[in-house]
């Protein structure tokens, strides 16, 4: 069983910054692919970053590339997003995800586990 729990969500004025973590529970946190997603009032839950198990690669939507950068410490059992230059479009709240088995990382189905989700509000 793995337990996620994201904090960090809050309001923030365009072209500011936050710094979302989730923390895990489980011993073989190293092991996990981890995700963010996110989902805004009235549309689907949408793929924003993923890293790789060694923190090697990272994969982001085309709409974060460049303003957003995911991380993770695999001793703190921790996954970070940087998010710099916000938008107010970027207003969702934010959930992170592990992928403890499979390959795909873009997906909702890729995942095994969520958080509860952190809202994050940008003003115009």
């Amino acid at each position: 069983q793995v337990q996620l729990v994201e904090s960090g969500g809050g309001l923030v004025q365009a072209g500011g910054s936050l710094r979302l973590s989730c923390a895990a529970s489980g011993r073989t946190f190293s092991w996990y692919t981890m995700g963010w997603f996110r989902q805004a009032p009235g549309k689907e839950r949408e793929f924003v970053a993923a890293i790789s198990w060694s923190g090697g690669s990272t994969y982001y939507a085309d709409s974060v590339k460049g303003r957003f950068t995911i991380s993770r410490d695999n001793a703190k059992k921790t996954v970070y997003l940087q998010m710099n230059s916000l938008k107010p479009e970027d207003t969702a709240v934010y959930y992170c995800a592990a992928n403890l088995y499979g390959s795909g990382r873009e997906t909702s189905s890729d995942y095994d586990y969520w958080g509860q989700g952190t809202q994050v509000t940008v003003s115009s």
